[in-house]
């Protein structure tokens, strides 16, 4: 036991204690199913930093997986780190100034030209770099970030195992993904289409609809004229531009004012193209002049009007989000082609201005320009806008388009405990709201390859109607390199030969497989995979239940037909002090290093702790009054511990009376928290156990001292016994909250980790021991005292001649149980208890000290509440009387507590 125990120091000192020790191992060869408790743990994207919101969601895992293990299970804790996908690609490209040109062989003595030295590189002025190279900085990037991440979450005391750990990017990552999209494949659960894909014209990817997000953008009506059997048809739209890709017009079919036109053509203006006036009921009578051009494509709306009314398929902007140089067929006079020659390699922007300019000067375009502000698509990584263009992509069924699929995700989703409750509408209201397959092929580089090659016509062309399969035992595999049975290298590219497919799989199609990829999924081990499965917890934020939840309950619905997990935690969000989400896009997200620095981790994680799941947390790095309040219960745990052990004398039964009913008190206090965290209510349960700790503190430890000091045989023995059984049962209990101060503490009188011993039961602690609310009305009474003492401007050690309690005779009667200790901590020579209606100190007579005699300290103090009545007043003495507002008081004293 230290002279003086510090918090300083603790983090590092325990760590290494705990890897030596293998405290946090997963003990296969001790496990059942039944002893298991197994995590789905997030991977964190491995690419620059963690942020406080991972320190926020990571704790309140850690927490349940603490006192699950010391519940006796064998906690089978992983780390993932999720390596590949667009935010790798882009710190990689920033770090080094590299950009990937596919067409470039393999330099293996490549050099960066930057190394990561603060340098900014314009995408222009990026080195251009082959796919294999760009590959291999991924790869160095990720496992620097990954080591830098490890040794944050040992800091903050995540008690993972870290021989369980995994790369989304490793070969055994690869295989498993590889060889679930093949099963995908092979059931009928995944196919190819060319169709509409949203479109990011930056990094030149599809998007799919989970990685959407609005923002509100400028725009402006333009009002067109197009020509119809009456004349002059006005139509207002803000992508003006698309007017070349326009398959037909639309009006609500109730609408009486067009009823007429349905089924008839009307001609579009500048390009002069036939198109059908059709009727659908998602066109609305009161946007605009009721009528709108469908174009392919503009928006999603466009999407489902194209498919629902089989309309042809016009595309003109490219993958670059510029206007291709063919002009569609449709298009045949010169006026129109000649128009269209004007916009062809243009931008968005300039080819709206290029039309408008033109519609104007034709007078198709009428009246004035009206500006707006609307919601607009963007990749949620994206700066510009998304655009629509027709592309062939792998897709994933996930009930977007069949509802037998929709509705078996939202029965599965009924089969989880979600904490809390209210998450799981989210997730029925994301099923329910789909419009679309999932949408997993990614035009990019650092991803796992979809593991397929499609066989060349007799003119070289692929035939994407030809797939051409792998073996399983062929995984992983990369198509762009490897060669598939059958065929030769040589062969790669030729007429009769094989092509590769050189996009990669969403980062989603990836961690949607994270319990296969760390349970031994796919023959790699299935003993594991059946001691492990279904999975106990899947934690996580409440922003990725759209994405990586949904995308897992997809996966496991197609393998095993059930839910992958037993319960859900979903974290709320971190606010910062203005009350708005932090994010890396706003640009006010905390780094959390620093704060672990200078409070400790014992005090983050208090922090963290005292949030419910699903519930925000906001933090003021400024002022950040939760984690120092977590740093002082932690020193607290130290300082009182060390001030129990130290007390000498041999411990007894517990027979006193305030003994008795303060372990009754933690009798319930055990009960009430092992409930909570039962309910994954791991804020409740802390509330309910600093509550009891302070009060322990304060009151009961103060109260019981001086007998635990006074060589009594039996009142010292019972103080001893009763003080040692409640630090050891609350040092039990504040363990999977302040990890490294619980387990110094126990280290002193124990051997072995804290983490590792039986979580506290209330039949460890005598049964006779029962609560009646002693315990809470001595200190009240102590309150009372000390803050006479306070009000009276004297020393709390000050002795007292006499005092006087009065109080409801049940209240009474409890304290005269306790009073040889009230008054031994008040220094008492005489406490009195009179029994009267109102709970109050009535008086208190000072001894005097000669060193401090004065007439105001032998004056007696009589204290009444707010409450007393005027007669009760009237009959203090006016010098004397002091007014005491007892919720005040409580609330100041535990402030300064």
């Amino acid at each position: 036991m230290p002279e003086k125990p510090v918090l300083e120091g603790l983090e590092t000192k325990w760590d290494a204690r705990w890897e030596t020790s293998g405290t946090y191992a997963f003990r296969r060869d001790e496990a059942t199913r039944e002893t298991v408790y197994s995590i789905d743990t997030p991977p964190p994207t491995a690419s620059g930093s963690l942020h406080v919101g991972h320190v926020f969601s990571y704790t309140h895992t850690d927490i349940i997986a603490r006192f699950q293990r010391m519940l006796g299970k064998q906690v089978f804790y992983p780390m993932g780190w999720d390596d590949n996908g667009l935010p790798t690609e882009r710190r990689v490209q920033n770090y080094y100034g590299v950009r990937v040109d596919p067409t470039l062989p393999y330099d293996p003595n490549f050099t960066p030209p930057n190394e990561g030295d603060g340098k900014t590189t314009k995408p222009a002025d990026q080195l251009p770099i082959s796919r294999k190279n760009f590959i291999e900085l991924c790869e160095r990037l990720t496992e620097e970030d990954e080591q830098k991440f490890e040794e944050l979450w040992r800091t903050l005391g995540v008690s993972v195992d870290w021989k369980q750990t995994y790369r989304t990017i490793s070969d055994d990552s690869r295989r498993t993904s590889q060889l679930a999209f093949l099963r995908n494949l092979e059931r009928g659960e995944a196919y190819q289409s060319d169709a509409p894909t949203l479109w990011d014209v930056t990094f030149r990817t599809a998007v799919a609809q989970a990685e959407l997000e609005d923002r509100e953008q400028p725009g402006a009506y333009h009002t067109l004229l197009f020509t119809s059997q009456d004349g002059d048809l006005r139509i207002d739209t803000t992508r003006p531009e698309l007017l070349p890709a326009c398959v037909a017009v639309v009006a609500h079919p109730d609408d009486e004012r067009y009823a007429h036109l349905i089924g008839s053509e009307v001609e579009t203006p500048g390009f002069g193209v036939k198109v059908p006036f059709v009727a659908h009921p998602l066109a609305q009578p009161d946007k605009g002049t009721g009528v709108a051009m469908i174009c392919t494509f503009g928006d999603t709306t466009d999407i489902t009007w194209w498919r629902e009314l089989n309309l042809p398929n016009r595309s003109v902007l490219g993958f670059d989000g510029r206007f291709v140089p063919e002009a569609p067929e449709a298009i045949a006079t010169d006026a129109g082609l000649e128009l269209y020659a004007e916009m062809a390699g243009k931008t968005v922007f300039s080819g709206r201005k290029t039309l408008v300019e033109a519609l104007q000067s034709s007078g198709r375009i009428v009246g004035e320009t009206r500006t707006i502000t609307h919601p607009v698509k963007f990749f949620e990584k994206g700066d510009k806008p998304l655009e629509i263009v027709s592309t062939r992509q792998w897709y994933v069924k996930n009930g977007g388009r069949e509802a037998e699929i929709r509705d078996r995700l939202i029965e599965l989703g009924r089969t989880i405990d979600w904490h809390p409750d209210h998450m799981r509408v989210r997730y029925e209201n994301w099923v329910n709201g789909l419009n679309g397959d999932w949408l997993i092929s990614r035009q990019r580089f650092f991803g796992v390859p979809i593991p397929v090659w499609y066989g060349l016509d007799e003119d070289g062309n692929p035939d994407y109607d030809r797939v051409i399969l792998p073996s399983p035992d062929q995984l992983p595999l990369d198509p762009s390199s490897d060669v598939p049975a059958g065929f030769t290298a040589e062969q790669r590219g030729v007429a009769g030969g094989f092509v590769g497919e050189v996009d990669v799989m969403d980062t989603w199609a990836t961690s949607s497989l994270t319990p296969q990829l760390v349970g031994g999924w796919g023959g790699r081990d299935d003993e594991l995979w059946n001691l492990l499965t279904p999975f106990d917890l899947r934690p996580q934020g409440q922003d990725i239940i759209r994405t990586w939840l949904f995308s897992t309950m997809v996966r496991s619905m197609f393998e095993t037909g059930k839910a992958p997990w037993e319960h859900a935690a979903i974290s709320g969000w971190i606010l910062d002090p203005d009350r708005k989400k932090m994010s890396k896009s706003k640009g006010n997200v905390v780094t959390p290093q620093s704060m672990l620095e200078q409070h400790g981790s014992d005090g983050v994680r208090y922090w963290a702790a005292s949030s419910r799941l699903g519930m925000d947390a906001t933090l003021d790095p400024q002022n950040p009054k939760m984690i120092k309040i977590g740093r002082r219960l932690a020193m607290k745990v130290l300082n009182a511990a060390k001030f129990v052990y130290q007390m000498e004398g041999e411990a007894g039964d517990i027979a006193n009376p305030i003994d008795i009913d303060m372990i009754g008190d933690l009798r319930d206090v055990i009960e009430s928290a092992t409930e909570s965290l039962q309910d994954y209510d791991h804020a409740k349960a802390l509330d309910t156990i600093e509550t009891f700790f302070w009060t322990f503190c304060d009151d009961y430890l103060e109260l019981v001292k001086e007998r635990a000091y006074s060589g009594d045989p039996v009142g010292q023995g019972s103080a001893i016994r009763a003080l040692r059984s409640a630090i050891n049962v609350l040092l039990r209990l504040l363990a999977p909250y302040i990890p490294f101060a619980t387990e110094e503490v126990w280290s002193w009188t124990n051997d072995g980790s804290i983490h590792l011993a039986k979580w506290p039961r209330i039949h460890d602690l005598p049964t006779s021991a029962q609560s009646r609310g002693m315990l809470s009305a001595v200190g009240e009474a102590l309150i009372m005292i000390r803050r006479a003492k306070t009000d009276a401007k004297v020393s709390q050690k000050t002795p007292v001649a006499r005092a006087v309690i009065e109080g409801p005779s049940e209240t009474i009667g409890l304290m005269e149980q306790a009073a040889s200790d009230l008054a031994a901590v008040g220094r008492i020579e005489d406490l009195q208890f009179v029994a009267a209606n109102e709970l109050g100190v009535g008086e208190l007579e000072f001894v005097q000290q000669e060193e401090e005699a004065s007439s105001e300290r032998q004056t007696p103090l009589q204290v009444v509440p707010n409450e007393a009545t005027p007669e009760q007043k009237a009959a203090a003495s006016e010098e004397a009387t002091q007014v005491l507002d007892l919720s005040e008081l409580r609330a100041e004293l535990d402030d300064d507590n």
